[in-house]
């Protein structure tokens, strides 16, 4: 098929639901005291967010093949506009919280859509190292976000942030509706039938269930960190900027295992061997993260291994995630978000109740091991 979608434009779109989830945490302290709510309240937005973000993959997911790519990307797109807007206006908790909810549900467009246009434009042989570029983009976008969240932040305030996603809602829109081109021309009617046996087949399959674990797994890591660090910095009397700053030494992390991504699969390392090495690496940082976790910000050097880890192993799972699904690329790409943006949206429910990130990070980083190893003791038998 001819690749007509620009690459930059599509790495960004699928760069946009973390930079709007990301943007966000330094925002956690001051909406807990402008709205009055405890930190586990504040820390619900999160993880309801990505709740909201699995209905959002399904829906979209199924409304590419329903009604074609391009429709769907810009219909997602403004309703995440909504959701971003009505942030802003918000009077209350609640009605913030529908309003993260819609901008979640909106936003997801960015994954799924994004996601299957490129599994449309690419065989299985240039898929892994098109991922790989677009890990990279994956992996910068939540420091971006990060720091972008600080200084708005700093400079206006949570309705600052919330403007900011209002325009990037707009500017997006116009982008997709101008450059992007529909990759899907057969749009078929997606019954309940249709869906309920592709969804049997998905989950009876070992190689998804392990794909979903291991997201679930790497993805509650990652925003383990968002979540609750900015409560740790705000401990010890770090002021707001300073969270964002921190991302700096994420970023090392980040580029180092994007970099190493690309270098072995152009060697030809096979993914599967990369994200085994991940999952051992992100344990092994884990249990530093426990150790140092009451001893200031120290936490940050081990996480520097844990977003490493997170920027190899995540473009390898997805890029080998649905090879067998070739023919319904939208409906399962939908189907396989929604199962494991539910785990995230529980994961980071539990964490919230946890509230703390040393034993999180073991916990679900333990969750990858045990699913490497559980899964393979299985084969054997």
């Amino acid at each position: 098929m001819k690749k007509t979608n620009p690459i930059w434009l599509l790495t960004l779109l699928v760069m946009l639901p973390q930079f709007v989830e990301t943007i966000y945490s330094p925002v956690l302290p001051m909406v807990q005291e402008k709205f009055g709510v405890k930190e586990e309240s504040v820390t619900l937005t999160i993880s309801l967010y990505f709740i909201a973000f699995a209905l959002g993959v399904a829906f979209w997911g199924i409304q590419c093949d329903r009604i074609g790519r391009k429709k769907s990307l810009e219909y997602g797109l403004i309703t995440y506009g909504i959701g971003a807007l009505a942030a802003i206006f918000a009077p209350d908790f609640i009605v913030f919280l529908a309003a993260r909810i819609i901008s979640a549900f909106g936003i997801s467009v960015g994954s799924i859509v994004t996601q299957t246009i490129l599994r449309d434009s690419f065989d299985k042989d240039n898929l892994s190292k098109v991922f790989s570029w677009v890990g990279i983009g994956l992996s910068i976008s939540p420091i971006v976000g990060m720091i972008t969240g600080s200084v708005v932040v700093f400079a206006a305030g949570h309705q600052g942030v919330f403007l900011t996603l209002s325009v990037l809602a707009i500017l997006f829109f116009i982008l997709s509706r101008q450059k992007i081109a529909e990759t899907h021309h057969s749009v078929k009617e997606i019954n309940i039938g249709t869906l309920a046996g592709l969804f049997k087949r998905m989950i009876q399959d070992r190689g998804i269930i392990k794909c979903c674990l291991l997201i679930m797994s790497f993805n509650v890591l990652l925003f383990s960190y968002y979540s609750l660090a900015p409560f740790i910095f705000k401990e010890h009397h770090y002021p707001a900027y300073a969270f964002g700053y921190s991302s700096i030494v994420l970023a090392g992390g980040i580029f180092a295992g994007a970099k190493l991504n690309r270098y072995m699969l152009f060697r030809n390392v096979q993914p599967e061997f990369l994200v085994k090495i991940s999952i051992i690496t992100a344990f092994a940082a884990s249990v530093f993260v426990w150790i140092l976790g009451n001893k200031g910000i120290y936490f940050l050097l081990p996480y520097f291994f844990i977003v490493m880890a997170f920027s190899t192993a995540i473009p390898n799972i997805l890029s080998t995630a649905l090879i067998n699904y070739k023919n319904e690329t939208g409906s399962a790409g939908a189907l396989l978000g929604l199962i494991y943006y539910i785990l995230i949206g529980s994961g980071l429910i539990s964490i919230g109740l946890i509230q703390h990130l040393g034993i999180s990070c073991i916990l679900f980083s333990g969750i990858g091991v045990f699913t490497i190893l559980f899964l393979e003791n299985k084969k054997k038998h």
